[in-house]
């Protein structure tokens, strides 16, 4: 119990020096990550029953030839796609947001730098240190969280486009 307290202090530490818009770039990742946990367990789990129920589904049929049976296989296809991309472009969006928000923080920090600044009517080092890493932490934040989403992101959506044609190849063999 005392390592969980000690934990809860360090981060409101953390939070206390890099300011409120830190405390946003942190709710901001974490519901980013949400998002990216659940698109990998979906693709990792609940797309494989689906991709095998589409093809089980499309070689049942009697009849593949025909211009009714290639919309139904576009149309299972198109299905499939939509469930793969299911919120990457919320994804993607809060990637977009990490480093604005960091930004935000950079020039709350520097205000805040000038404010200490104007009240001591002096440039002392000591004075400004909290404005400054107020400044620079929120910016690493939102850089950090930008990255790891992007990596992410990524890989999401290669996967999705591969997952579609090696579904749309497969469809178009026959057994």
């Amino acid at each position: 119990m005392v390592i969980f307290a000690d934990f809860i202090n360090a981060i409101r530490d953390f939070l206390d020096t890099g300011g409120s818009v830190l405390l946003v770039i942190g709710i901001l990742i974490c519901a980013m990550w949400l998002l990216v946990i659940e698109r990998f367990l979906y693709v990792f789990t609940t797309y494989r029953s689906n991709k095998q129920s589409v093809i089980s589904n499309w070689f049942a049929r009697e009849e593949r030839n025909s211009w009714e049976a290639e919309q139904i296989k576009q149309a299972n296809i198109s299905r499939i796609s939509l469930k793969l991309n299911h919120n990457l472009p919320m994804i993607n969006m809060l990637v977009a947001l990490c480093p604005l928000l960091g930004l935000l923080g950079t020039v709350t920090g520097m205000i805040e730098v000038f404010n200490v600044m104007a009240i001591t009517g002096t440039g002392s080092a000591r004075s400004m240190a909290s404005g400054v890493s107020k400044a620079t932490i929120p910016t690493m934040a939102g850089m950090v969280g930008a990255l790891s989403g992007v990596f992410a992101a990524t890989y999401l959506q290669r996967k999705a486009k591969r997952e579609v044609a090696l579904l749309d190849d497969k469809l178009v063999l026959d057994h």
